[in-house]
């Protein structure tokens, strides 16, 4: 190993970057310092880096406890790209392929092992294990998705239960416990299930800035508004449904339009899942459908954008899924359709919990989701209150906070619509309401006498969706009640008479529309774009011959430095962020002799 100055060297030498991100830096200190230690930190965090350097700095093997395979494998192939001693244990190998990597390992070979718990606590590996820590040392374990240890988390996995079976075998040892979401009890419980002695704890701002935040009205051409948003975005992307049914339909739709598209559920066979994700890690397909219910486990940082073309049940798989975006920290978009047949697919999913109590917490979730959906405040205000942090708003980057909502006042059709609840005797949903109002002729109003109401058809003046939208509106600001035993019938409470009797004012936000990006913006991007995509294009190629990650060789975010400040030496590439020593001697002639070829035609 060079002479490395600081811990910035090191970082730069290893990882090619010039700076930790917030709070990088205070964890590897402590980690050198042999603390136990949790760390909190969202999705594209650099919760790796927090264990990898350590690693490299200290004596012996980091052993680095991961439960999915392709993570171990997208992980190392990075690690053994920036000329990194690692490897993986798991599964996917031959006996003899598991021997030669031991071997590896006890030569001093290998820093970082990463493997499974069960793998790891077998009664085969735990004394090879042994003699590691005889002959070189075991330097820490970093059991990283470490909220699968506690049953109040998203992902419990009782195997890693046993883990607290490593603080007695090998005391000496510190052990960094890492995660993306973890509530106070969940962190707690961390603590106290891997017997965390004194840690230091780390928790870092759930606040993703990178991403934008938008929540688009699902409209009745559904196929047609996500097709026309794919073919707005570039790079890659992964839309989440509700069902398996929904996932097939959706990428059959997208292949027949010309877009390189793949499901991925939990119907599909581990082989068949396993290669389509490979596909997508390689950039061989442009887009993943996958469902809600069913984790993708994937490493892949320059997913440009997310789309839920169904509602998540809850606000924190919303989190974890939109948060696949942008982990390289370049611009990504989150879009969410809102429908309300969503509502009543996941209701009826909820029902058939067999726990009253569970069913009561998985209603009040879909409530936040719904909160979170039609919300007129910055979109990271509602996220970030969820996880308990506290934020001011007005971010820039979500679509309440760049295309705010103007209200309208509204009361005068309020007091139609809870003049209607009344006169039905509070015995209807919002659709009967709506269709009274709207003066419809269904055979129910007919029959129930209700086409001679003096609210029979007063609501002709507005659309379906506009009752719709106020009616969601009188629910969400408590202006109406609905029943919660699965009917939803609507009832009146204190303020729906205060309305009634014009004491309350009712404001509702209406849709802006969007403000346009002028053309000047657009051609001055323009031809930075045509360079990335040729450097992308090289990347993948390069990635191809290897056999693995277009990300692997550089990030987009090092390929867009490179298209925007066009280095002409191998010094000037050489300070690029994300270009380390071992990159630079091994790709930075290829990628230089492209910038030029495209200057020079330019």
């Amino acid at each position: 190993m060079p002479q490395l100055s600081s811990l910035e060297s090191a970082l730069k030498h290893y990882f090619g970057y010039d700076s930790f991100r917030p709070g990088q830096r205070y964890i590897v200190e402590q980690a050198l310092q042999n603390r136990d230690l949790l760390v909190v930190m969202p999705t594209g965090g650099g919760k790796s880096l927090c264990f990898q350097l350590p690693a490299l700095l200290k004596k012996g093997l980091t052993v680095v406890v991961s439960p999915l395979i392709a993570l171990m494998q997208d992980q190392v192939e990075a690690l053994q790209d920036n000329g990194i001693g690692a490897t993986f244990i798991n599964s996917s190998l031959s006996a003899y392929q598991v021997r030669t990597r031991e071997q590896a390992i006890l030569s001093g070979k290998v820093k970082l092992l990463y493997i499974a718990p069960e793998r790891l606590l077998s009664e085969k590996f735990l004394p090879f294990l042994d003699l590691v820590c005889h002959q070189m040392g075991i330097s820490a374990f970093a059991i990283d998705e470490a909220h699968c240890v506690s049953e109040w988390g998203h992902d419990f996995r009782p195997e890693y239960r046993q883990l607290q079976k490593l603080r007695h075998r090998f005391s000496g040892v510190p052990t960094i416990a890492l995660t993306a979401t973890a509530t106070e009890r969940v962190r707690q419980d961390i603590i106290q299930q891997l017997g965390l002695v004194e840690p230091s704890i780390h928790i870092a701002s759930f606040n993703r800035q990178n991403l934008f935040y938008e929540v688009q009205p699902k409209q009745k051409q559904s196929y047609q508004q996500l097709l026309q948003l794919i073919r707005q975005q570039s790079g890659a992307g992964i839309i989440y449904c509700l069902s398996r049914r929904r996932v097939d339909e959706i990428a059959f739709k997208l292949k027949n339009d010309g877009i390189a598209a793949l499901p991925y559920h939990a119907g599909l066979s581990d082989r068949d899942r396993t290669a389509n994700q490979t596909s997508f890690i390689r950039d061989d397909v442009q887009v993943m459908v996958a469902t809600i219910a069913f984790g993708m486990g994937i490493n892949k940082p320059d997913v440009r954008f997310v789309i839920h073309y169904d509602l998540p049940r809850n606000l924190e798989s919303y989190y974890q899924e939109s948060g696949r975006a942008g982990r390289d920290g370049e611009p990504a978009r989150c879009t969410l359709f809102l429908n309300y047949g969503d509502i009543k697919t996941i209701e009826y999913l909820i029902a058939q919990k067999p726990d009253p109590q569970e069913q009561r917490i998985a209603k009040q979730q879909l409530r936040q989701v719904i909160d979170y959906a039609e919300g007129i405040d910055c979109r990271r205000t509602i996220q970030l209150s969820y996880f308990g942090e506290r934020f001011s708003g007005k971010c820039d980057n979500c679509d309440n906070c760049c295309h705010p909502k103007p209200m309208q006042d509204w009361t005068m059709e309020a007091m139609k619509f809870l003049s209607c609840v009344a006169r039905c005797k509070e015995r209807f949903g919002m659709t009967y309401i709506i269709d009274v109002l709207r003066g419809a002729k269904n055979q129910k109003i007919l029959q129930n006498g209700h086409q001679n109401l003096s609210t029979y058809g007063i609501g002709k003046d507005r659309s379906i969706d506009d009752w719709r939208m106020l009616g969601r509106s009188l629910l969400h600001q408590g202006l109406l009640a609905q029943t919660t035993d699965g009917y939803s019938v609507l009832k009146l409470n204190a303020l729906s008479w205060e309305v009634m009797r014009r004491q309350r004012s009712v404001l509702i936000a209406v849709s802006a529309a969007p403000t346009r990006i002028s053309d000047e913006d657009t051609r001055a991007a323009a031809e930075v774009e045509l360079l990335f995509q040729r450097l992308r294009k090289l990347r993948k190629q390069l990635a191809d011959e290897q056999g693995v990650p277009p990300y692997v060789i550089f990030a987009d975010s090092t390929l867009r430095l490179m298209a925007t400040q066009q280095p002409k030496s191998l010094a000037a590439f050489s300070r690029l962020s994300g270009v380390g020593s071992h990159k630079l001697a091994r790709y930075g002639a290829q990628f230089l002799a492209e910038i030029q070829a495209y200057c020079e035609e330019v």
